[in-house]
C-alpha cells in the first residue's frame, strides 16, 4: 500500500510508492560525455576566471600558487555586487536591483577528482572555504542569507565537469528557508525543542533510516522523503549556524559527506545530485529552534505534471529501503 508522509518541518507531504520499492539499479540515469576542451578551473588557467578571493593550499594555508581550494567571483554571476539595492514597487509588484555575491569554490586542483574522490582532510578545506566565505560576506549589510549549493554532473545542472560548489549571498531570505524556519518554529513553540534535534534522537534511537554516523554528526534517509536516496546530515548537538562549527565538527561532517557520497556512487554508479547547506540567515545565528544541515538530492527522477500542480512530490524508494543499501554499500573513506 502506497503511503502519504508528511515533513513535520515543512508540513510538506510525500507519497511513498512502496509497491515500487525501485532498488538502485533499477534507475537510469542519462549521462553525457564532458565537452570541453579547456578548463578554467585547472591550474595553470587562472587568468581565465576573475581574481581568487580565497586560495588555500593542502594545509589550509592562504596561498597562490599550488592550491588546494580556490574561490573565485563567478564569472557569470546571477547577480551583481557593485550597486544599492533600491528597493521600489511598481503598483502591486515588489522590486529591488539583482544585488548580491555569486562565487565559485573549486573544490580542488585534480580536474579528473570529484568531492567524494577527495579525503577527508580535503573535504576539510572545501567546508572551510564556505565557512570563511560565509563569514566574509555576512559583514555586507546589505546581504541577508548565503547560499552554498553543488550541482554535480550535466543532469543536475553541472555546466563545468571540474568538481566544484557555489555561494550565492542574496539581500532576502529565500521562501524555502523561510517556511523552514517558520515550520521549525512553530513546532518549537508547540513543544519548546528543536524539531531537528527530536529528528536526530528518534532516529538514532530506531535506526532504520540511519545511513552513517559518527560521535557528532548523522546521516540519514529522511522520513518524508522527496526523492530516492535523499539524504540528510545533521550535526547531533543544536547548532543554528554552520559557519559557527568547531573544529570537531567540520573534522566529522567531512568524514560523513566523503562516507554518504562514496557510498551513492558505489550504489547508484556515480549518479547526478543536488547538495545544499541550510543554514541560519545572518544575523539570527542564535536560534533556539533551528538546526544547519546539508541535505543531497540524487537526480533520479524527473519532476512532472503532478509534482508542479499538487505540491506533492512521488519516491518509489522507501527511505528505509534506501537508507539499508546505502548502509550495505561497502566504501573506504
Amino acid at each position: 500500500m502506497p503511503e502519504l508522509r508528511k515533513d513535520p518541518i515543512l508540513g510538506r507531504w510525500v507519497i511513498i510508492a512502496t509497491e515500487r520499492g525501485v532498488r538502485p539499479k533499477d534507475y537510469t540515469v542519462t549521462r553525457t560525455q564532458p565537452t570541453e576542451a579547456f578548463c578554467p578551473f585547472c591550474p595553470g588557467n587562472e587568468s581565465a576566471t576573475p581574481g581568487a578571493v580565497l586560495s588555500v593550499n593542502a594545509e589550509g594555508v592562504s596561498t597562490s600558487e599550488d592550491w588546494a581550494v580556490r574561490v573565485v567571483p563567478n564569472k557569470f554571476p546571477a547577480l551583481k555586487i557593485e550597486g544599492d539595492l533600491d528597493k521600489r514597487g511598481h503598483g502591486l509588484y515588489d522590486m529591488m536591483n539583482g544585488i548580491g555575491a555569486h562565487e565559485v569554490i573549486i573544490e580542488t586542483s585534480h580536474h579528473d577528482k570529484s568531492l567524494a574522490d577527495l579525503s577527508q582532510e580535503e573535504i576539510e578545506n572545501v567546508l572551510r572555504a564556505w565557512r570563511d566565505r560565509l563569514l566574509d560576506l555576512k559583514k555586507d549589510a546589505r546581504f541577508r542569507y548565503g547560499v552554498v549549493f553543488k550541482n554535480h554532473g550535466a543532469v543536475a545542472g553541472a555546466s563545468l565537469e571540474h568538481s566544484h560548489s557555489q555561494l550565492i549571498a542574496l539581500p532576502i531570505v529565500p521562501k524555502r528557508v523561510s517556511e523552514e524556519m517558520m515550520g521549525a518554529l512553530s513546532y518549537y513553540e508547540f513543544r519548546n525543542r528543536c524539531v531537528y534535534c527530536d529528528i536526530v534522537e528518534q532516529e538514532t534511537r530506531s535506526g532504520e533510516r540511519v545511513i552513517f554516523e559518527t560521535e557528532h554528526v548523522l546521516a540519514i534517509a529522511p522520513f518524508a522523503s522527496r526523492s530516492p536516496f535523499e539524504t540528510w546530515l545533521i550535526p547531533r548537538a543544536h547548532a543554528p549556524s554552520f559557519e559557527a562549527g568547531s573544529k570537531v565538527i567540520f573534522e566529522e561532517m567531512a568524514q560523513a559527506l566523503k562516507t554518504v557520497l562514496c557510498k551513492l556512487k558505489k550504489a547508484l554508479d556515480n549518479p547526478p545530485y543536488n547538495f545544499m547547506l541550510h543554514t541560519s540567515p545572518f544575523g539570527d545565528e542564535g536560534l533556539p529552534h533551528y538546526h544547519w544541515h546539508v541535505e543531497i538530492l540524487p537526480a533520479l527522477t524527473n519532476v512532472a505534471g503532478f509534482e508542479w500542480g499538487s505540491g506533492f512530490y512521488i519516491n518509489p524508494t522507501p527511505p528505509e529501503r534506501a537508507a539499508q543499501f546505502l548502509r550495505a554499500a561497502e566504501v573506504t573513506a
